[in-house]
């Protein structure tokens, strides 16, 4: 069924990676894994589907950041799929913080001998946790290091802020 769903494009596999290093595909865990709709206009009409709302209000809010709901997801998904269309498989990392939470890189890239991290964020805010971690954890194999969120381009130390709809271009 899940090999079904991967060949009909209708969703982008992201797999977990035990080992994050340059060959990715070595140490990923294939049962381990998240799913990203394919289209992302269509999972926020069918997310939003018993809302009492017409689509171009819902539609407008969302655009506005005035819909009273988490984004994140969306803003994930709205990634996976620039992801996926520029090329790109799609991996991801965890490892624990204490007993109950864990640190999560939404996004790993392979881009040459080193690795690409990618957090996500579905607002304005800047504070990177994980990827601080993850960039600690493993120095010696981490290029550049992205957050990928709804503000304009700038760089905070080594990181590089990079609007939504530059996605494409990492």
């Amino acid at each position: 069924m899940l090999i079904a769903l991967e060949e009909s494009k209708t969703v982008n596999f992201c797999y977990h990676v035990t080992d994050p290093q340059v060959g990715l595909p070595l140490t990923e865990d294939r049962s381990r894994f998240k799913l990203y709709i394919g289209d992302t206009g269509l999972m926020v009409t069918l997310a939003f589907w018993d809302k009492p709302f017409t689509e171009n209000e819902l539609y407008s809010k969302l655009l506005a950041d005035k819909l009273p709901a988490n984004l994140d997801y969306v803003y994930e998904n709205l990634v996976a799929q620039m992801l996926r269309a520029a090329g790109n498989v799609l991996y991801y990392h965890t490892w624990p913080k204490d007993e109950k939470h864990n640190y999560e890189i939404d996004f790993l890239l392979s881009r040459g001998n080193k690795l690409a991290p990618i957090e996500v964020k579905s607002s304005g805010y800047k504070t990177h946790k994980s990827l601080d971690e993850f960039c600690k954890k493993y120095s010696a194999r981490v290029g550049n290091k992205y957050l990928v969120y709804t503000k304009d381009l700038q760089k905070d130390g080594e990181v590089l802020l990079v609007p939504m709809y530059m996605t494409g271009l990492l």
